[in-house]
């Protein structure tokens, strides 16, 4: 009976896994920010996947570019679940294997052409594609011979005492390899993990400002 249920409720998750990537796939965008262009969107213009997340920071974007600008394995970390990247072996950062809840100075200095990896061979490294402080920073994967092309940007929007931190992902991949089970899987991990980095963003951002006000 116990096996019996649990298969149920397997096959339930699994029915309802769909469902809810349809209804959190644009977690937190407006349906402006959804439809127009974004930096980095010529870089794959005829994407299979698209999304667009974004979060409110009751920051300025001077505040939250620091956080941003050092993200990555073996840098300040991805902000989202630590104890994931650990089981994954990607958790190896600035700080441990924990993702940095502080500024960290020799990370600050990014430019186009540099490397971001998302963990140690043979996972993936986007490039730098587009870097404009305080405004937009894009990231980017080609993988020509597979036909595979990934652009990953993060846009800074300032609206009144607050700003809002849009991330906008596209992917194009070949016919050959569409799998909606493949897919169906790494777009649910994506949406977990981006979701929760954009929530981490917001906190220590937010908290930073906190603190340089008391100081002040």
């Amino acid at each position: 009976m116990r096996r019996a249920a649990r298969v149920a409720m397997a096959l339930a998750a699994a029915a309802a896994g769909p469902v809810l990537v349809r209804r959190l796939w644009n977690w937190g965008a407006t349906p402006a920010e959804r439809c127009r262009a974004l930096p980095g969107d010529a870089l794959v213009p005829a994407p299979r996947v698209t999304s667009t997340r974004a979060v409110r920071i009751a920051a300025p974007p001077g505040a939250i570019w620091p956080w941003l600008v050092q993200i990555g394995w073996r840098r300040a970390g991805w902000y989202s679940y630590d104890a994931l990247e650990r089981l994954i072996g990607a958790a190896d950062f600035v700080d441990g294997w924990r993702s940095a809840r502080r500024i960290v100075p020799e990370l600050q200095r990014l430019a186009v052409g540099d490397a971001i990896r998302l963990g140690p061979e043979p996972a993936p490294a986007f490039t730098v594609a587009q870097v404009e402080p305080e405004r937009a920073l894009v990231l980017s994967a080609v993988d020509a011979a597979a036909g595979l092309a990934v652009s990953w940007a993060f846009v800074l929007e300032p609206h009144g005492d607050s700003t809002r931190l849009i991330a906008r992902f596209r992917l194009a991949y070949p016919p050959a390899l569409a799998s909606h089970l493949m897919w169906g899987v790494s777009e649910l991990a994506h949406l977990v993990m981006e979701r929760r980095m954009l929530r981490g963003i917001r906190a220590r951002a937010e908290a930073s400002v906190w603190r340089w006000t008391r100081e002040g």
